[in-house]
């Protein structure tokens, strides 16, 4: 589909409140749709996809109690390496999309026991994934500690660079016509009972024919959006590290690799461009972003249990953000309550997976006003109206 030209003059039919990969995805398969679409934020690509490791860890991150999001997981899985070659043919940019799969270990008998429980969930759930001894462990990554009882390797669970992608989001958006206003959204503007358009920070009032909430962590806190239909996410905090690894030491990992050390689950990506990130804490602690040495220490400790080389390689970067968590972690997509008003939020752990899933489901919901079937578990309506009141951020 060629480019579509929009004016600022023009009320778009779809304005996205929130630059981050969920809004973007959103905008540019709205364009592709057909739609005039804006997005609204001061720095479009910004947002926890700055600070996120980028693990498609559908397998893997399977928690017990969320069979219902592993469905959504796997079909954004699925549909992964057809939008990540559509993306990067689109906008010319390297997504950092690798196929390298995922190894995760145990260090100590309780580990080991979890891991079991774990892989028989998976198997339960219809899931590829096979048992390795501590040895195969080591085989596959030497520089595993000698210590590791055993692992799970997931060749189905992929990586992307988040902030490529958001990047190359931003092109492609562009490229589909899609109207940047650089500011924060300050207001949501309702009119006869139906979301109009949102006031911005800088007094510009945007009008439009569908409004997204698409701000992430920040979902729940627009002004002028009816109690009823505030979007109960709050802000889980999330602290990585990101480490060169110099030339004489490649390959020091060949796929991602993940454990749970007492009780913390701790991560390590190697991209191919040389950088291993390490993350991540989850922390309930408000809008706080401060990277803490705690946050910093343990996850060194723990990196350093699970692959005792790490603290050789030089540390280049310490980040915090918050993922938009919701009561249930799973996403709140499609309409609300409110004519006109949509959301998409609330992915938490998942956001850079359920990005293809999300910008399909809502481009869909815009243009039919409804939700395909494996997306109707998530609409925003699952949530009462007391509990979305109890459950936002203070």
């Amino acid at each position: 589909m060629s480019p579509m030209h929009t004016s600022d003059t023009r009320a778009p039919d779809a304005l996205v409140i929130g630059g981050g990969i969920i809004g973007l995805v959103t905008a540019w398969r709205a364009a592709q749709r057909g739609l005039a679409t804006a997005v609204v934020d001061p720095e479009p690509g910004g947002g926890a996809a700055q600070v996120a490791a980028g693990m498609l860890a559908a397998v893997t991150e399977l928690h017990y109690g969320e069979q219902t999001l592993l469905g959504l997981n796997l079909e954004s899985a699925r549909r992964y390496p057809d939008f990540a070659a559509e993306l990067s043919e689109a906008t010319g940019h390297d997504l950092g999309y690798r196929r390298c799969g995922t190894l995760a270990v145990a260090l100590d008998a309780d580990d080991r026991t979890h891991l079991r429980e774990l892989h028989a969930l998976q198997q339960r759930s219809g899931l590829e994934s096979e048992w390795l001894t501590g040895r195969e462990c080591r085989r596959l990554e030497p520089m595993l500690a000698p210590g590791v009882r055993g692992g799970l390797r997931v060749d189905g669970d992929h990586q992307i660079d988040p902030r490529r992608l958001a990047s190359a989001l931003v092109t492609a958006c562009e490229r589909a016509g899609v109207v940047f206003h650089r500011a924060w959204a300050e207001r949501l503007n309702v009119r006869g009972e139906r979301a109009a358009g949102v006031r911005t920070a800088d007094g510009a009032d945007l009008a439009a024919g569908q409004v997204v909430l698409a701000a992430g962590s920040l979902s729940g806190r627009l002004a002028g959006v009816p109690a009823h239909v505030v979007p109960p996410v709050r802000p889980v905090k999330g602290q990585v590290l990101r480490l060169t690894v110099p030339r004489q030491y490649a390959p020091f990992l060949s796929r991602t690799v993940r454990a749970v050390v007492r009780g913390s689950h701790v991560y390590l990506v190697p991209r191919e461009n040389g950088e291993l990130v390490v993350g991540a804490t989850s922390e309930e602690m408000g809008w706080d972003t401060t990277v803490t040495a705690g946050g910093v220490y343990e996850l060194l400790r723990d990196a350093h249990e699970l692959v005792p080389g790490l603290t050789e390689l030089p540390l280049t970067e310490t980040r915090a953000g918050l993922r938009p968590g919701s009561p249930d972690n799973a996403p709140l997509l499609g309409t609300t309550g409110l004519d006109g008003l949509l959301v998409a939020t609330g992915h938490h752990r998942n956001g850079v997976l359920l990005t293809p899933v999300t910008g399909d489901v809502m481009a869909h919901v815009l243009t039919t006003g409804e939700l395909p079937d494996h997306a109707r578990p998530f609409t925003p309506r699952r949530f009462s109206a007391a509990a979305t009141l109890t459950e936002q951020p203070a």
